[in-house]
């Protein structure tokens, strides 16, 4: 299968094809960062795309098939650098409602076994009302309780699981006057703001220890659950209804920590181009794939849009 379609700029390089396949285009240790958000082990259906990953015939074959990405992830990662996986816990049985698959765990392993190093795990909290409405998942409903609280589960938090490949990092990812923006809803105390961009010692930069604090937490309850890219025009009629981006604070959270300006970026499941928005709003230079034929353009359009200054403002001056 060759690239469908591709859109190559100095900044980004967007591909409408099969990630393994263009993976295996890029040359080795070529790649600073990846960030994605797998398909949810044949929880979501995407496509009817036989290469798509969400249409594999079980869980087992999800995970054959997954290796190869991970494999290629792998070869394409620098040593010392950082790969980071979206997922949750998968909801199994009748309905989705009956018991919760550890996906994240099988994740670990499969990437333990590719040469990396399972070095963090952030949980990022969901409002369980909020769920319920998104998903209509019945061990959710205030009649569950009622009912048969046996039923009942929990609005299971996203998962940002972060590995680092093995070998010696040769270029440090350094922040000489710290954290220079926060992403996330939580106010930021007034007395702190003058240490914006301190320039001395760095012990006493209150602005980046602040926001350090924010992102060191294992538990994200900070992050704006609706601060995503546009999607909906990317639907067809083959999508699930509660399919929905990474939220843009997860992703400049990411860039910010683990990689530098000016370094690469690869998304192999790039969807409507999230990470690679987030990368070229953040200086670094992104590459995606995406398979599915709506995503991509509306990747290309959402791209676009940062490259030419017109982000979403909601973060404010960009890295």
């Amino acid at each position: 299968m060759a690239v469908i379609s591709q859109e190559v700029t100095d900044r980004y390089a967007l591909y409408n094809g099969d990630c393994c396949e263009v993976m295996a285009t890029l040359p080795d240790k070529s790649i600073h960062l990846s960030v994605y958000s797998p398909p949810f082990g044949g929880l979501y259906h995407y496509s009817s795309n036989e290469r798509d990953l969400s249409n594999c015939r079980d869980y087992d074959q999800f995970f054959e098939h997954y290796a190869f990405v991970v494999t290629g992830i792998a070869r394409l990662t620098m040593p010392g650098r950082m790969t980071a996986v979206h997922c949750m816990d998968v909801p199994s049985g009748n309905c989705g409602c009956d018991h919760l698959v550890d996906f994240p765990g099988d994740i670990i392993r499969l990437h333990e076994k590719n040469g990396f190093r399972f070095i963090a795990r952030y949980a990022i909290w969901k409002e369980p009302l909020g769920v319920r409405n998104r998903t209509m998942a019945k061990n959710l409903a205030h009649k569950t309780v009622v009912e048969d609280s046996s039923r009942c589960s929990v609005a299971s938090a996203d998962y940002l699981l972060v590995f680092r490949r093995a070998g010696a990092n040769t270029v440090p990812i350094a922040h000489p006057v710290g954290l220079l923006e926060y992403a996330g809803e939580r106010k930021m105390p007034v007395e702190i703001q003058k240490y914006r961009g301190w320039t001395g010692n760095q012990i006493e930069n209150r602005y980046s220890h602040w926001i350090w604090r924010q992102y060191a937490s294992a538990f994200w309850d900070d992050i704006r659950i609706g601060r995503v890219l546009p999607f909906k025009a990317a639907r067809d009629s083959e999508d699930e209804k509660h399919v929905h981006p990474l939220q843009l604070d997860v992703i400049d959270r990411v860039m910010v920590l683990w990689s530098n300006p000016g370094e690469n970026v690869l998304t192999p499941f790039m969807g409507v181009g999230s990470e690679i928005y987030g990368a070229v709003c953040a200086g670094r230079r992104g590459i995606g794939v995406e398979l599915k034929p709506s995503y991509y353009r509306q990747a290309v359009k959402n791209v676009a849009s940062a490259a030419e200054g017109k982000s979403d403002g909601s973060q404010g001056t960009l890295l």
